[in-house]
């Protein structure tokens, strides 16, 4: 075992699009997330399972990421695309059958005129200031909107993953009066916004994180467990120095094992001195800094030399390891690295 392997549990991610789906009434369609190479865990294989779990609508950030999601899906689903509708994206769009989810009265106007009759949706701002058409934008072109009798409107909340931040009330009241009596499909929660209830829900959500094993779906199952392979393990005096800068110093007579992987593998920096790994459940603390494709291990109460050590699994799931880092759950997925061997299983 020469790299570091990544298993990715696609039965898990299915099971978090179910649990929740289940959350909301039959009237609401949920969707799925799988922007960002469905948050690093590889979008062909993440949307052929959900495609054949019951997903019929995905979304991603930009059209490129849909012409490679339609490759995986086939024809049938939809496919939203949250940047909308691009200088340069009109092949694309035709070509791969997307929907744009136009953010601008720009945006319109190009879809409209490159595509007439083409699928779209809009994106409002309810008060996020980040993507879609503010108010007095809104009701500048809702009537050619309308008339063009759009797929989806939308908007997304800021603060759905703390359910007593009041500017949750605020954007649904905003998105609400925005779109209320107009007969349009609306949708505006992600798996925070799910977890906010059924005033949140309309009738689609979009799931990302959740389905991954992210934060705020406490319950979720994991999908993904990271082994990395010990190259060598090595005695040290104490006094001895570990790594770049020194930064470790054996309290005792230890036992270092080097493991391969680093920073260029989506093992954030910020670990130095605070990661974890494990040797079949025990915790093993790292020593000194993260370099670029090494870390070194205090293996020292382990009672024989390991072959491998587990940095995300069973015993640390991605939000504890976001937490050593200092980031979150989404960045842990979103930068494991192309060079880890992935295994898909079901199991």
């Amino acid at each position: 075992m020469g790299s570091a392997r990544l298993d990715i549990n696609l039965n898990a991610i299915a099971e978090n699009w179910r649990a929740l789906d289940g959350k909301t009434g039959t009237g609401t369609e949920t969707a799925a997330v799988v922007k960002a190479d469905a948050y690093g865990l590889g979008s062909g294989p993440v949307a052929r399972h959900l495609a054949a779990a019951g997903v019929r609508t995905f979304f991603v950030a930009v059209a490129e990421e849909g012409a490679a999601v339609r490759a995986a899906v086939g024809p049938g689903p939809a496919i939203g695309i949250f940047s909308g509708h691009m200088a340069g994206d009109t092949d694309l769009i035709a070509a791969h059958d997307l929907t744009p989810m136009l953010n601008s009265p720009a945006q319109m106007d190009r879809h409209l005129s490159a595509l007439p009759g083409a699928a779209f949706g809009i994106q409002l701002d309810s008060g996020m200031n980040r993507l879609g058409m503010e108010p007095a934008e809104w009701e500048a072109v809702k009537a050619r909107a309308l008339e063009a009798k759009p797929w989806l409107v939308m908007s997304h909340l800021a603060c759905a993953d703390d359910p007593d931040h009041p500017q949750n009330a605020q954007q649904l009241a905003a998105f609400r009066g925005m779109t209320d009596g107009l007969g349009l499909r609306r949708s505006l929660s992600a798996t925070g916004g799910i977890l906010l209830g059924p005033d949140y829900h309309f009738d689609v959500t979009r799931p990302g994180v959740g389905l991954y094993g992210g934060l705020p779906f406490a319950t979720a199952l994991p999908v993904v467990q990271l082994t990395l392979p010990v190259v060598q393990c090595r005695d040290l005096l104490p006094g001895e120095p570990v790594g770049y800068s020194a930064t470790w110093v054996a309290p005792r007579p230890s036992r270092i094992a080097t493991v391969a992987a680093g920073y260029a593998d989506g093992l954030l920096r910020s670990l130095s001195g605070k990661a974890t790994l494990f040797a079949k459940g025990t915790p093993c603390p790292l020593a000194g800094r993260v370099s670029m494709d090494l870390l070194t291990i205090d293996i020292s109460d382990l009672d024989e030399d390991p072959e491998t050590l587990e940095i995300l699994g069973p015993y640390q799931g991605i939000d504890a390891l976001a937490d050593a880092a200092g980031t979150i759950g989404y960045e842990i997925l979103t930068s494991l690295s192309a060079r880890y061997d992935r295994r898909y299983g079901t199991a």
